[in-house]
C-alpha cells in the first residue's frame, strides 16, 4: 500500500444517468458482489481521499457515500459535459498544491495497483499532466492518442473527426488522467463548449496544456479491462465475471483449489487460506475470511461478513451470512446460520436452521454455539440462544432456551403408532 497522504486527491465522475442500464437507479450504484460500481473505484483508490461528482440521483449516492467518511461530494446539477464536471471540484481543491487524479465512476475493474504505478509514472517524469492510454486491436470508437516527435502526447483525436491515417493510430484515450493541479487547475475556467454537443470536454486539457508548454505524458496501461466502462446491463454482467475469473485465478494461484472456475463466484473482498477446497456452484459473497484446509460446497452460499478457521467443512446447499466459524467444525448441508458464532469441534446436522429474525420488531438475534455441541438434523434455534459446551440437541427439536453444558435438549413428542389405520382410510378389507 502506498500512503499518498496530502499529495494527492481523487476526482470521481460519477453524475451520469446511464440511460441504457434503462433504471432508476443511479448508474455508478448498479453492483457486482453486492458492492456498487462506484465503491469498487473507490476502494481502488485505497489511500487517497476522493471527491464525488454527482447527478442523476445525487441524494441517493450521497446516501451511499455515508459509508465512506473520507469522500465528499459536489453536485453537478446540469450534466455539461466532462470538463464541467471536473470544474464543479474548483471549491473544494481551492489551494491544494498536490497531485489530482480524475476517473471515472463506472470503471469497477480498475485495480490500486495499475492507479498507483499511474501516479508513479507521473511523478517520476515530471509530468504536468499524464493521460492513461490502452493499446486496442481494433480501436473503432476510440479517441486515438497522438503522440508528438518527444514521444508526448500531443492531442486526442476522436474517431468522428480523425483524418485515414489517424484511425489507423492504435492507442486510445483510457479517461483517465494525473494532473498537477497547481499549474492545470486554470484549464478548467478556459474550457469552450464550442461545439455540437455544447459541452466542455475534459479531453481539452491536453491542447490547453500544450499551449502553455507543459508536459504532458501517456501512460500505457497493462490489461485493458481494467478501463471497461459500464454502461448497459450487458457490459454490467461482462464487468462481473471479469472480476470473477481474475480473482478465482488469484486464488488458485495462492494454493486454493477451485474445482470448477466456470460456475463459482467469489468476491475479490474474500480472502481464502492455501489447500481450501472450493465446490463447484459456490458463492461467495462480500466480506469474508476463509481459513486453511477448509471443504466449501458444492452449491454453498456465502452472504458476507464470515470468518470461517481451518479445517471447517460447510456442505452443500448451506446458506451462511454474518457467522464466525471455528476450526474443526462442521455445518452439514441443507442448513442455514445467520449471525452466528459457531466454537471449535461442533456438528451441525443436516437442515439445521438458526431463527434469527424477528419479523415484528425487525431485530436479528444472535445464536451461540460452543466448542463440542452437536445439533441433530431438522433442527431449529430461536436466537436469542447458546448452546454451551458439550451440549447436545436431538434431531427435530425446536431450542428456544439456553442449553447447558454436557446437556440433552430435545423438543419432539413421544412417537405414536395407530395400527391399521393405513387399511381404515384406504377401506381396505381383509
Amino acid at each position: 500500500m502506498v500512503d499518498y497522504g496530502k499529495e494527492v486527491k481523487a476526482v470521481v465522475l460519477a453524475a451520469g444517468k446511464g440511460t441504457r442500464m434503462k433504471s432508476n437507479k443511479p448508474k455508478v450504484l448498479h453492483e457486482i458482489f453486492s458492492k456498487p460500481l462506484l465503491g469498487w473505484v473507490i476502494r481502488a483508490l485505497e489511500s487517497i481521499n476522493p471527491i464525488i461528482v454527482a447527478g442523476h440521483g445525487f441524494e441517493d449516492v450521497k446516501k451511499y457515500l455515508e459509508n465512506y467518511p473520507d469522500c465528499s461530494i459536489v453536485e453537478q446539477k446540469e450534466q455539461l459535459g466532462t470538463g464541467h464536471a471536473v470544474k464543479m471540484c474548483l471549491g473544494e481543491l481551492k489551494g491544494f498544491r498536490g497531485d489530482v487524479l480524475i476517473l471515472c465512476g463506472d470503471t469497477p475493474l480498475i485495480t490500486k495497483e495499475t492507479i498507483q504505478n499511474f501516479i508513479k509514472y507521473h511523478k517520476d517524469n515530471n509530468s504536468d499532466l499524464t493521460v492513461m492510454s490502452a493499446i486496442f486491436d481494433n480501436p473503432f470508437g476510440y479517441g486515438r492518442i497522438v503522440r508528438n516527435a518527444q514521444n508526448c502526447v500531443d492531442r486526442i483525436v476522436e474517431e468522428k473527426d480523425a483524418k485515414e491515417s489517424e484511425k489507423s493510430i492504435k492507442e486510445v484515450n483510457a479517461g483517465i488522467y494525473c494532473l498537477n493541479w497547481e499549474k492545470m487547475q486554470s484549464a478548467f475556467n478556459d474550457l469552450k463548449n464550442d461545439n455540437a454537443q455544447k459541452e466542455y470536454y475534459l479531453t481539452d486539457i491536453i491542447a490547453w496544456a500544450n499551449s502553455k508548454n507543459y508536459k504532458v505524458n501517456g501512460f500505457v496501461i497493462e490489461d485493458n479491462n481494467e478501463i471497461f466502462g459500464i454502461n448497459s446491463r450487458e457490459q454490467l454482467a461482462i464487468a462481473a465475471s471479469v472480476m470473477n475469473k481474475r480473482h478465482l485465478r488469484f486464488l488458485m494461484q495462492e494454493g486454493v483449489t477451485i474445482i470448477d472456475p466456470d460456475c463459482t463466484h467469489i468476491s475479490p473482498e474474500t480472502t481464502i487460506g492455501k489447500d481450501t477446497v472450493i465446490y463447484p456452484s459456490t458463492y461467495i459473497n462480500g466480506k469474508n475470511e476463509i481459513g486453511e484446509n477448509c471443504k466449501i460446497g458444492p452449491m454453498s452460499h456465502l452472504r458476507g461478513n464470515c470468518k470461517i478457521a481451518d479445517f471447517v467443512k460447510i456442505g452443500n446447499f448451506v446458506e451462511l451470512k454474518n457467522a464466525q466459524v471455528k476450526s474443526h467444525t462442521n455445518v452439514c448441508h441443507l442448513s442455514y446460520v445467520g449471525d452466528t458464532e459457531i466454537g471449535e469441534n461442533v456438528n451441525v446436522g443436516a437442515g439445521t436452521i438458526t431463527a434469527n429474525y424477528n419479523s415484528i420488531t425487525k431485530a436479528k438475534n444472535k445464536t451461540i454455539i460452543k466448542d463440542g455441541a452437536s445439533i441433530g438434523s431438522n433442527t431449529v434455534l430461536v436466537a436469542p440462544v447458546t448452546l454451551n459446551e458439550n451440549a447436545f440437541v436431538g434431531a427435530l427439536s425446536v431450542i428456544t432456551k439456553d442449553v447447558e453444558k454436557n446437556s440433552l435438549a430435545i423438543t419432539r413428542n413421544e412417537q405414536k403408532e395407530y395400527k391399521g389405520w393405513v387399511t381404515k382410510k384406504k377401506g381396505i378389507v381383509k
